[in-house]
């Protein structure tokens, strides 16, 4: 897929999903001691959505692109937390049915927050790809939509949203931090910031325990290589085969960074300090930018708080 292909998708969704999402701010990053060579920063507030996260955005758009019929017979997705609330959200909203799968790595906490959004959860498997695959089979022999976290237009484009409303608060910003876990994200922001401002460097950030879209940009190749344990709950996991994030980051992402679990908890507390919910894709992207703060002196730099839901024991290392 194109990333002028996303394009029009992207501005489609600008036209709908507005009714379930809200436009986030995005402030200023205040000055600090982690920052002495900073040029002029500003945090997106994406935590700020009434789920605590972007995938709202996504997740809306695609369930609004259903046909009528696909719409009345329910959707299933598979998340690691914030695209099941996503979704369960926005079928609450447009009044369909939906159900969840999730792996044994979702926290009691996450579950309970999706099934107050009256989707029903199934939990299966050890790590999100499992869950993936296996809602991905309990969708086709049910007939039922299934709503990729990442690998689909709609949900792309709904995430790609956030450039839009990127290029009307700051229209000369020079780079954009971005967690990135299956590439949904940076491929919805990257491919509008690719056409509409071309200037604008897109920085994928990962932490070094889970990089694996990264290492498999890196080997040109969907791999999967080993991970371990990390606070970017959210963006751990692998990458489904085939999926059409794989050559849009490649295309649209000028350099990846990779920070360490010590920086993401360090950026998590200053974020929290800030008075910002914070969850560890979000540490991710502020480490990174702190990492890289020297390069973009005299520029101007968004980093995106992508999400504010931690697990409540990634919660305690915050207080």
């Amino acid at each position: 897929m194109l990333t002028s292909d996303v394009l029009p998708l992207i501005q489609e969704a600008a036209n709908r999903v507005y009714s379930v999402v809200h436009e986030t701010p995005l402030v200023p990053l205040p000055r600090n001691a982690q920052l002495p060579h900073s040029g002029t920063a500003y945090a997106k507030l994406e935590q700020l959505q009434t789920t605590g996260s972007f995938k709202l955005r996504g997740a809306a758009n695609k369930l609004m692109s259903l046909s009528p019929e696909d719409a009345a017979a329910g959707v299933i997705t598979s998340s690691t937390g914030n695209h099941g609330l996503g979704v369960a959200a926005a079928a609450k909203f447009l009044g369909l049915d939906a159900e969840v799968f999730l792996s044994t790595q979702v926290t009691p906490a996450k579950q309970e927050k999706i099934l107050e959004q009256g989707a029903r959860v199934r939990v299966v498997g050890d790590d999100p790809l499992a869950a993936e695959r296996a809602a991905r089979k309990a969708a086709a022999e049910t007939g039922r939509s299934y709503i990729s976290p990442y690998n689909d237009p709609y949900v792309v484009a709904g995430q790609g949203t956030v450039a839009v409303e990127l290029l009307r608060q700051l229209p000369d910003l020079d780079a954009v931090f971005i967690a990135t876990g299956g590439g949904g994200l940076i491929s919805g922001i990257g491919a509008l910031l690719h056409h509409m401002a071309p200037r604008a460097e897109v920085i994928g950030c990962w932490p070094e325990n889970s990089a694996v879209l990264y290492e498999s940009i890196k080997a040109g190749r969907i791999i999967e290589p080993p991970e371990s344990a990390t606070l970017s709950e959210s963006t751990a996991g692998g990458v489904e085969a085939g999926s059409i994030t794989f050559d849009l980051c490649r295309h649209v992402m000028h350099h990846g960074v990779l920070v360490t679990e010590e920086e993401i908890l360090r950026a998590m507390r200053w974020g929290h300090a800030q008075g910002w919910a914070m969850e560890g894709a979000s540490g991710v992207a502020l480490a990174a930018y702190f990492k890289e703060a020297a390069r973009y002196a005299d520029r101007k730099a968004v980093v995106l708080i992508c999400g504010g839901n931690p697990s409540p024991a990634i919660r305690d290392l915050l207080i």
